[in-house]
C-alpha cells in the first residue's frame, strides 16, 4: 500500500457518485477538498464519522473545504445511505478501487484476530491545486470535523 503524503500530488480520478453522476479531481481545482475513506457504508463507526462531517459541514464550507466521502460499496449503498441520513456531500461508489488505490488505502487491516484486504480509514485535505495538504490516519469517527478544523 504506497498510501499518498502530504506534499504528493493526487492523481486524477473519474467516478460516479451514489446517483450516478461522474465525479473527477478536476470538478475541484481551485478548491480545498476533503477526501474521506470508510470502509462501508451503514455501518457504525462510517456513521458517525460521516453525520458529524455533516454535522459540520456548513463551518467546512466557511473554511473554504468541499466534501468526498469514499467506499467500494456499489451507487445503490451510497444512495442509501446518503438518502438515509440526508448527507449535503457526494459520495462516491468506487468499486473498481480507482480513487482507492490513487490514495492507497487499500491494504491488510486486522480485526478481532483476522487479517483481510479492506479500506483504511483515512482523510486526505487536498489544496488547491490538487496536493496533499494534509493526512489524518487516525480518525476520530465522532470528532471528526473538530479534528480537520484544528489544522
Amino acid at each position: 500500500m504506497n498510501t499518498l503524503k502530504q506534499g504528493d500530488k493526487v492523481p486524477n480520478f473519474s467516478v460516479f457518485d451514489q446517483d450516478g453522476n461522474k465525479v473527477s479531481l478536476t470538478d475541484y481545482k481551485g478548491k480545498k477538498l476533503i477526501v474521506f475513506f470508510y470502509p462501508k457504508a451503514n455501518t457504525p463507526g462510517c456513521t458517525a464519522e460521516a453525520c458529524n462531517l455533516s454535522d459540520n459541514y456548513k463551518t467546512l464550507q466557511d473554511e473554504g473545504y468541499e466534501l468526498l466521502g469514499v467506499s467500494a460499496d456499489s451507487q445503490k449503498k451510497q444512495s442509501n445511505f446518503k438518502t438515509k441520513f440526508n448527507f449535503p456531500f457526494p459520495l462516491l461508489a468506487d468499486e473498481d478501487k480507482e480513487v482507492i488505490q490513487a490514495f492507497g488505502v487499500w491494504g491488510l487491516k486486522k480485526f478481532m484476530g483476522r487479517e483481510y484486504d479492506g479500506i483504511h480509514r483515512k482523510t486526505f485535505l487536498v489544496d488547491e491545486n490538487g496536493v496533499v495538504a494534509h493526512v489524518i490516519d487516525k480518525v476520530k469517527t465522532k470528532d471528526h470535523a473538530a479534528q480537520i478544523l484544528s489544522l
